[in-house]
């Protein structure tokens, strides 16, 4: 069944506008500069809510990255290009970075040097990431589900481009969800615990870390 449907997205359910789509979803260093630009402006304007949101999610971030590398060791799943031949796109590189999306993607077999590159394939890093960040906008924000959305499309994308199976991607997201939920809940309690303390005036008008978006 994993293979089955790796095949229909990877092989059968191709276009060259999916191409282009897929491959710029994918690619976190064109959406750094628009990324950068909403972080500095919600750090700016977002007051206690966005800071905090940002906070969490950069938290999130920082302890799940050796947590997903120790994972990808441990389990040592193989990608789709190491043990197929699978349909591979990528974006030509642009300077800066984000004119990549108005070149034509490059779109080629895997090969045998390809049997040997590139980390394993359980859990995926993007999934990880993009997953965190979800979680973290839907409980402060009430249009934070949005973000979903983009989310799957970037897992879409991991299996369209053939760097991972789709169960890797589905497994990735209720893994990523523990991991931030729990994380969520340690940052909480260290919150309530530190800030009752050393920033009494603050705490008082955040006693949550986490805000509920209904507030």
């Amino acid at each position: 069944m994993d293979q089955q449907l790796f095949h229909l997205i990877n092989e059968r359910w191709t276009s060259p506008a999916l191409d282009l789509f897929m491959a710029a979803v994918s690619d976190a260093d064109v959406w750094k500069p628009l990324l950068i630009i909403i972080i500095f402006a919600a750090l700016i304007f977002g007051g206690f809510r966005a800071r905090a949101c940002i906070f969490c999610i950069l938290i999130a971030l920082v302890i799940a990255e050796p947590v997903t590398k120790t994972l990808k060791s441990t389990i040592n799943r193989k990608r789709p290009k190491q043990v197929l031949s699978v349909r591979m796109v990528r974006l030509e590189k642009g300077r800066p970075e984000f004119m990549s999306i108005f070149k034509k993607p490059v779109v080629r077999r895997s090969d045998e040097s390809d049997r040997r590159r590139g980390d394993a394939s359980f859990p995926s890093g993007h999934m990880t990431n993009n997953t965190i960040a979800a979680i973290c906008l839907t409980l402060f924000y009430r249009r934070g589900w949005l973000y979903w959305i983009f989310a799957a499309f970037v897992g879409y994308s991991r299996i369209y481009l053939g760097a991972h199976w789709p169960s890797d991607v589905i497994g990735t997201v209720f893994l990523a969800a523990a991991e931030t939920f729990f994380i969520l809940a340690a940052l909480e309690l260290i919150w309530r615990w530190a800030a009752k303390r050393w920033a009494p005036q603050i705490f008082e008008r955040h006693p949550s870390l986490v805000v509920n978006p209904t507030e």
